[in-house]
């Protein structure tokens, strides 16, 4: 049996929020765009029909409670989910809480400018509040 590992790129770009009952929800350190990414604990995994029935359906409903709290929390106009992989190839879904006054609207956030790292206190904010609305019911997946 393997242990599950988080890929070192996600490990340095990302900051840990919580675990969830299939995936590690983790806060992009990007402070342009509110964004989460949940990275299903499943040792290799790197495309969604690489998991079970089960577990894909247990992905698709975090990643709709991460939408949900991330809309909540940011008052975004839109939320932008993806599962891209061709950088990093270790399943992990993207979700993203987009403005129309955002450094990139409506174009992607990907490829965009210089990484903008949040400061400790603005990182530890945020995960307090998507954690905060998570456990209220927010993230609720069922």
């Amino acid at each position: 049996m393997t242990v599950f590992q988080l890929d070192p790129r996600l490990a340095a770009d990302t900051l840990p929020v919580m675990e969830l009952q299939l995936c590690s929800l983790r806060l992009m350190n990007d402070r342009r765009w509110p964004w989460v990414i949940l990275v299903p604990r499943i040792e290799g995994a790197c495309e969604l029909h690489d998991l079970g029935e089960e577990h894909q359906a247990m992905i698709l409903q975090e990643s709709v409670a991460a939408g949900r709290v991330l809309s909540q929390v940011t008052r975004c106009e839109k939320i932008n989910t993806a599962a891209i992989g061709n950088i990093v190839r270790q399943l992990h879904v993207h979700v993203i809480a987009r403005r129309q006054d955002d450094a990139n609207w409506p174009g992607p956030v990907w490829g965009f400018g210089v990484r903008e790292p949040y400061g400790n206190d603005a990182a530890a904010s945020l995960i307090t509040r998507i954690k905060s609305a998570w456990q209220s019911g927010t993230g609720k997946t069922t």
